[in-house]
């Protein structure tokens, strides 16, 4: 038997990527959400788990959109006190003070717990948790939440994660119809696996803040149609 955890990323992004991960829930394989601290639909995501409990949620670490709930964080943001650009951060994450990160993302999970909600794991938007350089806070704040992590890299050692193997390629082009018909030829028996999926409908938040939108339209479509191939089950 091999457990999937099919999780939508960017839960509180915009009001339309929340009902995107709803219908993917209610209607579909979707069994697991992150939600992110700082957006403009966070309450109202919040409200939506609250209400469905069957969803799984975890937290999504933000470092590369919108602004940081902390206001003495400077090596995190630009001149305008945004979050830097991705780019910039994966090109220089020695300019990222840590104890500047690690009070950054600690508050975004105290945010998430101050509301009332339990998480489940946590990752982060861009995959920036990934990067090598930070791994010493993520280990920190995995062991002081006691949550496990998104395998993220082979890198992930003495790390609890939440899954055995995680998928990051039902994106763009490679969301197909048949993917996860298909995971039986990619997972081995007895490991589990979570999917990165971005289920959602549109709005004005999400076509004028996020360059990946109309693709989430699809894998929406996708989400609420598949099934499991034999000898897997939604964890």
């Amino acid at each position: 038997m091999i457990e999937v955890l099919v999780n939508a990323d960017d839960f509180g992004f915009s009001r339309a990527v929340n009902y995107g991960i709803l219908n993917s829930h209610i209607n579909g394989i979707v069994n697991s959400a992150t939600l992110m601290m700082n957006a403009k639909a966070t309450e109202h995501a919040i409200r939506i788990a609250k209400d469905h409990r069957t969803l799984k949620v975890g937290i999504h670490l933000v470092l590369t959109w919108g602004r940081p709930l902390l206001d003495d964080v400077p090596s995190l943001v630009d001149e305008a006190g945004n979050f830097k650009k991705q780019a910039e951060i994966q090109k220089n994450p020695d300019d990222i003070s840590l104890e500047e990160l690690e009070r950054e993302w600690s508050a975004q999970i105290d945010k998430f717990l101050a509301l009332g909600m339990s998480p489940t794991h946590f990752d982060s938007h861009h995959h920036v948790h990934a990067i090598p350089a930070f791994l010493p806070v993520v280990k920190k704040l995995s062991a002081h939440y006691r949550l496990p992590v998104r395998k993220a890299g082979t890198h992930f050692q003495d790390i609890e994660t939440v899954t055995d193997t995680f998928l990051s390629d039902f994106y763009g082009e490679s969301a197909a119809t048949d993917y996860f018909q298909n995971l039986h030829e990619r997972i081995s028996e007895g490991k589990s696996v979570e999917v990165m999926t971005h289920p959602a409908y549109l709005d004005e938040d999400l076509l004028k803040h996020s360059s990946y939108n109309k693709d989430r339209l699809k894998e929406t479509a996708i989400l609420m149609k598949a099934t499991l191939p034999e000898g897997f089950v939604l964890r």
